[in-house]
């Protein structure tokens, strides 16, 4: 089964986005044919720096693949290096009609949190339509957010067919079981639009920093604390072995047992989860034409399969000779 995900370069990856997403995607990769690709396209909705959107594209390359990402089973590339996908587009963007955008809430979130409105922004589902069906995709994994965009890029797949004959794959989504949601330091949902990240490789000491700070409430030391609305024990969760989760769930409930002990023994197990894939990434970071040679190469065997689609597609829209 072919497998199809994005993620966009919009800044350091931080614990939120791995244990939400990240870890499910290279999960999949064992027993799965894997598409993953760096979304600096639709990273341009927000006009960032052009260094900067460069540099994030390398950053999260050497993030994926330190952290497990297997290029003998997954084709891995930059979005901008498959120019077929943009031509793919604008032949979408052609058969969508108008209200399917406008009834995605996806647009009117992103405005509400400050960005400035653009084409782009308002026709994003249909780029990350061209993303998923150009490349033939059974199934892509996405967040809750993130299911509706994937039953407008079926509406417009069907639609497509039903204009120019059975060409396209409808893909199926697969809303991802995240453990939980991810809190950031200040008890909100972790997010680089809230600026309350732990990322997954920054300095220790500021890792250690950050968790010391995480909000939790003024219930007393020697008080029973409920571990379901704490946001400590949200991340202990993640990284504990079933056995201590036990024992700290024990802890809560029974008092005697301090917010501050609960966030040193978080410290150490976020580091030590992380430590070999800290090494990894250390040696990519000093390794960057590595990194580049593996985008290429990945953007190569994604172009092939892309531009046989987007041949069909020529064709059946009267498109060329």
């Amino acid at each position: 089964m072919r497998i199809l995900s994005g993620i966009q370069p919009t800044g350091k990856l931080h614990i939120g986005n791995y244990f939400g997403a990240m870890r499910q995607h290279l999960s999949l990769q064992a027993e799965n044919e894997g598409f993953y690709f760096i979304a600096d396209y639709h990273a341009l909705t927000s006009n960032p720096d052009p260094d900067e959107l460069r540099q994030n594209s390398l950053e999260v390359a050497m993030d994926y693949l330190a952290l497990g990402l297997d290029t003998d089973k997954t084709v891995f590339w930059r979005q901008s290096d498959v120019h077929e996908v943009v031509e793919f587009a604008w032949v979408l963007s052609c058969l969508t009609p108008m209200g399917l955008l406008q009834r995605c809430t996806s647009y009117k979130d992103k405005i509400a949190q400050g960005l400035s409105p653009n084409h782009g922004l308002f026709a994003y589902p249909v780029l990350q339509a061209a993303d998923i069906l150009i490349f033939n995709s059974d199934l892509v994994p996405v967040g809750a957010d993130q299911k509706q965009h994937i039953e407008v890029t079926r509406d417009i797949a069907m639609k497509f067919n039903a204009t120019y004959g059975e060409i396209l794959t409808i893909p199926k989504e697969s809303i991802l079981e995240s453990v939980a949601v991810v809190p950031g330091i200040d008890g909100r949902k972790m997010s680089k639009s809230y600026d309350n990240t732990i990322e997954i490789f920054e300095p220790e000491k500021q890792i250690k920093k950050k968790i010391m700070r995480i909000v939790t409430d003024s219930t007393p030391v020697e008080d029973p604390k409920d571990p379901d609305k704490c946001n400590i024990f949200a991340l202990l969760k993640l990284v504990a072995s079933p056995d201590e989760l036990s024992e700290w769930n024990d802890k809560y409930r029974n008092g005697g047992t301090g917010y501050g002990t609960v966030k040193k023994r978080v410290v150490e197990l976020m580091i030590d989860y992380f430590k070999p894939y800290r090494d990894k990434r250390q040696e990519l970071q000093n390794n960057v034409d590595f990194v580049k040679e593996v985008l290429k190469d990945g953007a190569q065997r994604a172009s092939a399969v892309a531009a046989e689609t987007l041949e069909k597609v020529r064709k059946a829209a009267g498109l060329g000779v």
